[in-house]
């Protein structure tokens, strides 16, 4: 048999000469052991056993019932290749998380220039915002009955703490819509990147949570440039403020709801984002029909057809899909990364929303509006950090 020896990388260096250990080392091995003869280590020569580890037997292989072996490894060698696979899988885990916010930010660029185009030719915001939540909603139940996404598994208690979650959701959805509909994009995300003065505020009076200063301090940039920005936006539009300010508030709501009861639940980000769709459809229908009605959807559509052409239903197919497609990303991405990268990226993400549609559409920005809109967004990047 073989006796396998490794050195612990935790131990101090142990010399072992002359001693009563050494024949107590040897009288173990032999009393312990169903071989024989027992292994001489008497011979003079190799009475010092020094080495710069202790040693113990890792493995014993049977060879001869007359030959014995000893082994002695290292445990440094053993462990490098979990620190080595560690490595690669953070990296791994980063990599994914830069593809999620890429592919969120895109898409959300993508939507917010395919819903400005329909609002432009079709200017009901109820009705676009029940096909953006009917449109997601289809894509999720196709790919539940073929198999594609995993099913959810849900109770009456999901539903009935995602109800009040699905209410703000709904209500942020319309208002954002609705402001779009009447003040240009950039505009309407400005407005939206006060987001964090609104969690700030309802968070201290409605549930009474203390920040700390510097939290308080960094809401001055962000309403100071909302304020500049309004006040010197030139296609101003009393509704399509109140819009975007009902979308922060609902929207701070939803994350309330959200935090206390998706607790404990086990349903991933898609699915979740899946019901809440499902569940704000339901909400959103009757009310959509009763403000707008089918009378004067119709006559709008055949209106922006006649105008546009058919690639008018392309545009309305276009900002459905990509709405669902980056709250579902979005939600995704959360699965994966704290609240607070998850602002950074929010807060990027209205960057490019902003650059864009200014580009695309060809918004005129004054210089003192643009400086407001700067100062806002960085308020909202120094409310993460501080919020941290």
């Amino acid at each position: 048999m073989s006796f396998s020896f490794k050195q612990s990388g935790l131990a101090t260096c142990m010399n072992v000469t002359n001693s009563g250990f050494h024949k107590r080392l040897i009288s173990t091995i032999c009393s312990r052991s169903s071989f024989s003869p027992c292994l001489n280590l008497q011979n003079p020569e190799r009475r010092n056993l020094s080495v710069s580890k202790p040693l113990h037997i890792s493995s014993i292989e049977k060879i001869n019932e007359k030959k014995t072996v000893f082994e002695c490894k290292a445990y440094e060698a053993d462990k490098s290749q979990p620190i080595e696979v560690e490595m690669k899988s953070e990296a791994a885990k980063r990599l994914k998380i830069g593809i999620y916010f890429a592919t969120w930010w895109a898409l959300n660029v993508v939507f917010n220039i395919y819903n400005k185009k329909v609002l432009n030719a079709y200017p009901y915001p109820w009705l676009t915002s029940t096909l953006s939540l009917a449109c997601g909603s289809l894509m999720m139940l196709i790919s539940w009955a073929t198999r594609i996404a995993e099913t959810p598994k849900t109770d009456f208690e999901f539903w009935k703490t995602l109800f009040p979650v699905a209410v703000a959701h709904t209500i942020g959805h319309v208002a954002a819509t609705v402001s779009m509909s009447k003040v240009a994009v950039s505009f309407t995300h400005i407005i939206k990147s006060g987001e964090p003065a609104f969690s700030v505020l309802v968070s201290r009076f409605l549930l009474g949570e203390a920040f700390p200063p510097s939290v308080y301090l960094s809401l001055v940039p962000i309403i100071g440039g909302c304020a500049l920005a309004a006040v010197t936006e030139l296609n101003f539009n009393m509704t399509g403020f109140m819009g975007a300010m009902i979308s922060n508030f609902a929207f701070v709501l939803r994350n309330i709801f959200s935090k206390k009861g998706m607790k404990g639940k086990s349903v991933s980000g898609m699915n979740y984002y899946a019901c809440l769709s499902l569940l704000s459809l339901l909400i959103l229908t009757p009310f959509a029909v009763a403000v707008e009605g089918p009378q004067m959807w119709a006559a709008g559509w055949q209106k922006a057809l006649s105008e546009i052409g058919p690639q008018f239903v392309w545009w309305v197919a276009a900002q459905s899909i990509f709405y669902h497609l980056y709250n579902q990303v979005s939600y995704m991405s959360l699965d994966e990364i704290s609240p607070l990268t998850f602002s950074v990226g929010n807060t990027m993400k209205r960057i490019s929303v902003i650059v864009s549609s200014i580009i695309i559409f060809h918004t005129p920005v004054q210089p003192i509006n643009a400086l407001g809109a700067a100062i806002a967004i960085l308020g909202t990047f120094l409310y993460s950090q501080a919020k941290a």
